[in-house]
Parts: structure tokens; C-alpha cells; sequence
């Protein structure tokens, strides 16, 4: 597979989960935007009725982990500047293969909301995820198997 397709498809990778990160990042400090409330952001995003899950802790931990990913992303396709040993490559792709199979769970759980078979308990959380959210998961998947290097 040609080199600059697999750069791009980590370049691709990283740059939405940085901005992922970010908005986890943002909203660990009590903001909501682009909600109302923090209720209202939960059920766009989350598609649930309860706040819970908005505690700066889970929030800080889901931007590392976003952040890293990015990290990792950009490194299987050896655009993070790091010496060729400093992250063995069977390493790095476990990693890309982890963001993988991630994106492709998300992608699948989109699918099946959109078809109805979980019930949305937000008609916004509805449209997002079928025009955006589940799209974006299943081209994202399609990224990392290509930065994945098959």
C-alpha cells in the first residue's frame, strides 16, 4: 500500500481524536457547550438520562486516552518524530489495532441504534449518530486498518 495513503489515514486518525480529546478535555472543567446543561449534553452525546458520567475523572481519563491514541496513531505511521526503538513497532500495532477495534464496536452499536434496535432516548442523539457519530466510526475504522499496515 502506497506509504502517503497510510500517512494520511494516521494524520486523518489523529486529528479527530485530538479534537475528541479536547472536547473531553473542555467539558472536565463544568463546561457543556455546544449543550445547555450538563443533561442535555448527556443525552446528545451518551444517548442516556443521567449525569453521572460527566465527573472530571472520567472525562480527564477519556481525553488521555483520546490524546494517547492520537499519539500512537501518528507514531505507526512514523510522523511523531520518536527514534525508530523507542515504541517497538509490534507495540505500535496492538496500539493501532486497539484504536481499531474500538472504532469499529462504536461503528457497530451506531448501526445498531440506527436501525432502531436500542431505543434513542434523544432525537438529537438520533441524527447525530446516524449522520455523524456512526460515519465518522466506521471511516475512522477504515483508517486505522490502513495505518494498520495490512
Amino acid at each position: 500500500m502506497n506509504e502517503q495513503i497510510q500517512e494520511s489515514a494516521g494524520i486523518v486518525i489523529a486529528v479527530v481524536l485530538v479534537i475528541d480529546g479536547l472536547f473531553h478535555a473542555y467539558w472536565a472543567t463544568g463546561r457543556v457547550w455546544p449543550a445547555r446543561d450538563k443533561l442535555a449534553l448527556a443525552q446528545t452525546v451518551l444517548n442516556i438520562n443521567r449525569t453521572r458520567s460527566w465527573r472530571p475523572a472520567v472525562l480527564v481519563s477519556l481525553a488521555c486516552l483520546l490524546l494517547c491514541s492520537a499519539c500512537i496513531a501518528l507514531a505507526q505511521v512514523h510522523l511523531l518524530g520518536l527514534p525508530g526503538e523507542l515504541i517497538p513497532a509490534p507495540l505500535l500495532q496492538i496500539g493501532i489495532l486497539a484504536i481499531a477495534i474500538g472504532l469499529l464496536l462504536r461503528g457497530l452499536a451506531g448501526v445498531v441504534w440506527a436501525l432502531g434496535l436500542l431505543a434513542s432516548k434523544s432525537e438529537l442523539f438520533y441524527t447525530l449518530n446516524l449522520w455523524i457519530y456512526t460515519p465518522a466510526c466506521i471511516v475512522l475504522f477504515i483508517a486505522a486498518v490502513i495505518a494498520a499496515r495490512f
